[in-house]
């Protein structure tokens, strides 16, 4: 085993904050690093030092390689955290901080390749006996992508394979279209990623968007921690989270936590890492993994009382999982709110300064943000202020506390989205645990909205 002294947070806001609190309670010093416009940000108080990497724009600082590894070498460090988002699954920057000499706080950079290419990754999982979709390998022309269609049925959806996040993807319902609108979404991911190579799959029309998350050691260990929901989305953006899944079967939800460690054997991964699943009915379909810590992390962590962050040190540190036991089960039930500086309604982004601030609390109510009175939310970075997570004895309970929670949640200065939390928590597929994928774009209610502003 290697053993880490001092970690490099190579990332911003809540999460380098709570890379920043993992480290100190098992006595690792921290480095934050920052651009200009968050020289105020609090990751930079709470680390033990902090080296400025660059301008505002993310491209001149947080995803500028070079500059986080002088910055590492500069402060001594031994190892970096990438946190989520911005060089979090980039495999250069996996491959340029184990050049030198460092180690990196998450999977093998090949790891990361294959996981990272959607068609790479279906192909493996397929051969590991994982259930896919019925798709295609990357489409060469719009005749191919057409026959395929015309064979898989429709409607299928066009991917990009290095797509995430949502972009690069397609619907078609109708067989004129594909080819066409093949050639939109090349033209797409070319500019988004740099890389335009497609693939179609069949399209599932209401599914759950359920997650599995493992923690494999590099001995060849690896266990699950069950699942997380995830369904609550907007434009394929997370918005609520939580963990265990609701009404879901116990069959199905043995069958994903077998496939979910079968997958993560295949690549003989090790580190914390998150196998998505579509879920239709009682039948399941990988959809990609993750490989770094997730946003929704937190939920898992309530309902296991484990410290996921923490576990990632020790994994990357070389410990085996023996401290674990086998076989896990949750706790209650956990919740999460993703709080953003947006318009509920559009979903616009509103950066400004937060004027006034005031955060819930009371049994069974985490807050992990990074904003505070007077704070500058920046047009550079993502819009999210912070998560507010609940944790209680059963669902129904936790549904009540986040209301509570919501409540007391006080953001002025700015357009948050905290409206619109509050209005899906009074739905009733939400409060029955039937809602998909699709129930925010088919059920939203601007006025309900607006009238959870004004209440």
């Amino acid at each position: 085993m290697t053993e880490i002294r001092k970690v490099l947070v190579a990332n911003r806001g809540e999460i380098a904050l709570r890379v920043i609190r993992a480290c100190r309670e098992v006595g690792i010093k921290t480095v934050a690093v920052y651009s200009v416009v968050d020289e105020m940000g609090l990751h930079t108080r709470f680390a033990d030092e902090a080296v400025c990497i660059g301008p505002g724009p993310a491209t001149k600082s947080y995803l500028n390689i070079p500059n986080l590894i002088a910055a590492a070498e500069i402060s001594g460090a031994d190892a970096v955290h990438p946190g989520y988002g911005f060089l979090s699954e980039r495999p250069e920057f996996a491959d340029a901080v184990q050049k030198c000499g460092m180690i990196f706080i998450g999977p093998d950079p090949e790891h990361m390749r294959l996981m990272g290419n959607k068609v790479q990754a279906r192909q493996t999982m397929e051969a590991a006996g994982v259930p896919v979709l019925p798709g295609t390998g990357v489409l060469e022309s719009g005749e191919q992508a057409r026959a395929a269609a015309e064979e898989i049925g429709l409607p299928v959806i066009l991917k990009a394979s290095a797509g995430g996040g949502g972009r690069g993807m397609k619907i078609v319902w109708e067989l004129d279209k594909v080819a066409p609108t093949l050639e939109t979404a090349q033209a797409e991911a070319e500019a988004a990623f740099g890389c335009g190579d497609m693939y179609l799959e069949r399209y599932v029309e209401s599914p759950r968007h359920i997650e599995i998350q493992v923690v494999a050691d590099q001995h060849g260990d690896v266990i699950d921690l069950f699942e997380r929901e995830c369904s609550v989305q907007r434009r394929h953006q997370k918005v609520i989270e939580e963990a265990p899944a609701g009404n879901f079967g116990d069959e199905v939800r043995k069958q994903m936590r077998e496939a979910a460690v079968a997958a993560a054997r295949a690549i003989s991964y090790h580190s914390l890492g998150t196998v998505e699943f579509l879920v239709d009915g009682d039948r399941f379909y990988f959809m990609e993994m993750n490989t770094r810590v997730q946003v929704e992390h937190c939920v898992t962590e309530m309902v296991t009382g484990l410290d996921l962050v923490q576990e990632q040190l020790r994994l990357a540190a070389g410990e085996p999982l023996g401290h674990l036991q086998r076989d896990w089960h949750p706790r209650g039930h956990s919740i999460e709110c993703r709080i953003n500086a947006e318009n509920p309604v559009n979903f616009a982004p509103h950066p400004g300064t937060i004027t006034a601030l005031h955060l819930p609390g009371g049994t069974g109510v985490r807050i992990d943000t990074h904003v505070y009175q007077g704070y500058a939310v920046s047009p550079y970075y993502d819009s999210m202020l912070g998560k507010l997570i609940v944790h209680a004895p059963n669902r129904e309970q936790a549904i009540a506390r986040m209301r509570r929670a919501l409540d007391e949640c006080v953001v002025e200065g700015i357009s948050t989205n905290i409206a619109l939390h509050r209005w899906i928590l009074k739905q009733a597929p939400f409060v029955e645990g039937t809602y998909d994928t699709h129930f925010l774009e088919r059920n939203l209610d601007p006025d309900g909205i607006r009238a959870e502003l004004d209440a």
